[in-house]
């Protein structure tokens, strides 16, 4: 697997939000929630961010009923977030081994 820079913390809530349809501002209103409102994302944030992650083919548009524009997350995209979390995940686990004075083998 070729090496796949971090995520931001923002486009990684907005992947995140999007594992189901939203539209910006319930993206925006979801990471808020999510984070108790430590990340607030502003709108030139999540639309800019928008534009970038549909030319990665990371999320596409949902079908437009006349609301406001939708997106969900693609297949890409989930296996984006599973590789971050997975990143997480050991830098979390080296933090507590050597918080705890584990010895690194």
């Amino acid at each position: 697997m070729s090496e796949r820079p971090p995520l931001t913390e923002g486009v990684y809530y907005i992947l995140l939000s999007l594992y189901e349809p939203r539209h910006g501002y319930g993206i925006i209103q979801l990471t808020e929630e999510m984070t108790k409102g430590r990340v607030k994302l502003g709108a030139g944030t999540i639309y800019g961010a928008i534009k970038t992650l549909l030319d990665r083919g990371l999320i596409q548009p949902v079908d437009d009923d006349g609301r406001k524009k939708e997106y969900v997350i693609t297949s890409e995209g989930k296996q984006m977030v599973e590789h971050e979390i997975s990143r997480l995940m050991e830098l979390f686990e080296n933090g507590i081994r050597i918080t705890r004075g584990d010895k690194i083998d």
